[in-house]
């Protein structure tokens, strides 16, 4: 009797190890966000809101990010002022929560990181706050869907028009291509900032795209959306107004905020 128990037990250590040594393999093979409790931030664009973004804020969620989907009021202020309002509390609401994390080089993964994605002028605040703050400690990978990085020569013509005016509000004013633009004042994104970018190269509106040099998404053209300092870049056959909704955008935001480059 006793020999068969010990024959027995035996074989449940066998197969006990053999469930341990699988589970070990998948956890090698399975691909998780960096930290889990990390948290992206979406910001949209102009005449837009946190509706628009909805699609990737399901998909990051479902990735274990800790996701806020921000709307803020794009057509009634200026940049500089739209930036503070809308960034400003978040990066000091993570400064008070972690007041001894003084550098954004130091420790990266010591405590959670915020990320942001951004369609558009969203972009734009991201690097008017830079600019007017410094990098925040907290800061994570930022990518930007369709950005303006160098302005729109479609505010360069439209710009004087009281129905443009209407409809865009002080911050679509400053998206121009010229040197007092903005996007144009801005320079380089500060060192040690992962900003990942992705284009559009689709138009729906052939009557914008006229206004606009070289292969465009309807309202930005590709070139125009680079931006000195940028850590990868990528076009995709998409249009500005809805390319945060394509199954290949949602799969390479989640790719450059996992591993700090877009898939090939």
């Amino acid at each position: 009797m006793n020999h068969v128990l010990h024959r027995s037990g035996s074989f449940l250590d066998f197969r006990v190890s053999c469930l341990a040594a699988l589970l070990l393999l998948m956890s090698a093979t399975v691909r998780l966000p960096a930290a889990a409790s990390d948290t992206v931030v979406l910001l949209h664009g102009l005449g837009r809101g946190p509706l628009s973004l909805k699609r990737l804020e399901v998909a990051l969620c479902d990735q274990g990010y800790v996701v806020r989907n921000v709307g803020y009021p794009s057509r009634s202020a200026d940049i500089a002022t739209l930036a503070e309002a809308t960034l400003g509390p978040i990066f000091r609401e993570a400064a008070a929560a972690n007041p001894h994390d003084h550098s954004a080089s130091s420790a990266p993964t010591a405590t959670p990181r915020i990320h942001l994605v951004t369609h558009s002028l969203g972009g734009i605040l991201v690097r008017q706050y830079l600019h007017d703050h410094g990098v925040p400690a907290a800061l994570g990978r930022v990518v930007m869907l369709a950005p303006p990085n160098e302005g729109s020569e479609i505010v360069d013509r439209l710009r004087g028009w009281k129905l443009y005016q209407w409809i865009n509000g002080p911050a679509g004013l400053q998206l121009g291509t010229d040197e007092a633009s903005v996007p144009r004042t801005l320079g380089p994104l500060p060192p040690g900032v992962e900003v990942g970018v992705i284009a559009g190269d689709r138009t729906l509106n052939p009557l914008l795209s006229s206004l606009l040099s070289g292969a465009d998404d309807g309202k930005v053209t590709v070139a125009a959306s680079h931006i000195a300092g940028e850590a990868d870049h990528l076009t995709l056959h998409a249009t500005h107004t809805w390319i945060m909704l394509r199954g290949d955008t949602v799969a390479q935001v989640g790719a450059f905020l996992r591993d700090g480059r877009f898939a090939r």
